[in-house]
C-alpha cells in the first residue's frame, strides 16, 4: 500500500511539472514533437531514477555518519554533491545517447544537458533527503516522479502536436496557446488531489 501511494502520489497528485511546477524549461521546450519528447521523457526518468538512488545512498552514507559514537553531519554539502552526481549522470545519458541514436541526440539538442540543472531531478533528491527515504524508498520516488513528468511531457506534447493542425486564432498561436494548454493540463491534474 505505501508504495502504491508513492507511485500514484508521485506519478499523478504531485506531479513535478504540472503540480509543483519544476521542470518547466525542457517540459516547454521539448514538448514541440513527440518523438523529441519521448527521448527526453526516457533520459529523464533514467536520470531522475539513477540520480535518487545515488543522493539517497550519498546522503544517508557519506554525508551522515558516526565516529566514536558521535554522528557527524555535513548537510551544508548536500546541494553541491547532488549537483555534481546529477552532472555524471547526464554526461552518461549524453554519451550513450550519443553512441546509440545520433539522431535523438541532435534533435534534444540543448535540452539534454540542461536537465544536469533541471529543478525536477533536483527537487526529486532534495525531497528525498528531507523526508529522510531510504535508498530503495528514494529510488522508487525518483522512478514515479520520473514517469509522471514523463506523462506530462508526452501529454502535453500529442496536445500540441494537435493543435498544430487546428485552426487557432492567430493572436494565440505559438508560445500563447502552449502556455495556455499547461495551464489546462495543469488544472486537470489538480483534480487527482483527493487521491493521496
Amino acid at each position: 500500500m505505501k508504495y502504491l501511494e508513492l507511485a500514484v502520489g508521485s506519478v499523478l497528485v504531485y506531479n513535478f511539472v504540472l503540480s509543483r511546477f519544476l521542470g518547466i524549461c525542457p517540459f516547454l521546450g521539448v514538448s514541440k514533437r513527440l518523438g523529441t519528447a519521448m527521448g527526453m521523457s526516457g533520459a529523464v526518468i533514467f536520470v531522475m531514477t539513477l540520480a535518487s538512488c545515488c543522493t539517497a545512498a550519498v546522503q544517508r552514507y557519506l554525508l551522515r555518519f558516526n565516529i566514536g559514537g558521535k554522528e557527524i553531519r555535513l548537510d551544508f554539502l548536500q546541494i553541491l554533491v547532488f549537483i555534481l552526481v546529477i552532472a555524471a549522470l547526464v554526461q552518461l545519458v549524453e554519451i550513450i545517447l550519443q553512441k546509440v541514436s545520433p539522431a535523438l541526440y541532435k534533435a534534444l539538442g540543448i535540452y539534454l544537458p540542461l536537465i544536469t540543472t533541471n529543478c525536477a531531478v533536483m527537487g526529486a533528491a532534495t525531497l528525498n533527503a528531507k523526508a529522510e527515504r531510504s535508498v530503495l524508498d528514494s529510488t522508487l520516488f525518483g522512478f514515479f516522479s520520473g514517469v509522471g513528468f514523463a506523462l506530462a511531457l508526452l501529454l502535453f506534447a500529442s496536445l500540441r502536436e494537435r493543435l498544430e493542425l487546428s485552426e487557432v486564432p492567430r493572436f494565440l498561436q505559438g508560445t500563447s496557446i502552449a502556455l495556455i494548454t499547461a495551464g489546462i493540463l495543469a488544472m486537470a491534474f489538480s483534480g487527482f488531489a483527493g487521491f493521496c
